[in-house]
């Protein structure tokens, strides 16, 4: 009876194991930034315009909409992290997985910066 009854424990525990795995992949956010094909650079989080986020791991996907422009994020004022996630050069949906820590946080298109560009707090 142990026999059979074993198999089945270690069966239901490694199906708990990646269930568990599969929970904590979807408990990342996804916030959607888009980039042209004007002058436009937006990220939204369910739709709406991000202006505060709490420190964490979120996955961007950004819609590049044009050839001239990019799309970075970076923290401000002391941070340490800038990352393209999209190029200047290229077109497409890319998508990066950030973990975003406390303070003040950028994003914007190198090339046209000072246009194009947004911010948020991570508290």
């Amino acid at each position: 009876m142990l026999k059979r009854i074993l198999p089945l424990a270690v069966a239901a525990a490694l199906a708990l194991v990646v269930a568990a795995s599969a929970l904590s992949k979807s408990n990342v956010t996804t916030l959607k930034g888009t980039v042209g094909p004007g002058f436009t650079i937006t990220l939204k989080k369910g739709g709406k315009k991000i202006t505060s986020l709490k420190a964490g791991k979120y996955k961007f996907v950004v819609a590049d909409k044009s050839d001239i422009h990019g799309f970075t994020i970076e923290q401000e004022k002391g941070g340490s992290f800038e990352k393209a996630i999209t190029p200047v050069s290229g077109m497409g949906t890319k998508s990066a997985t950030i973990t975003l820590k406390k303070g003040n946080w950028k994003f914007y298109c190198p090339p046209h910066e000072s246009s194009m560009h947004g911010e948020f707090k991570v508290t």
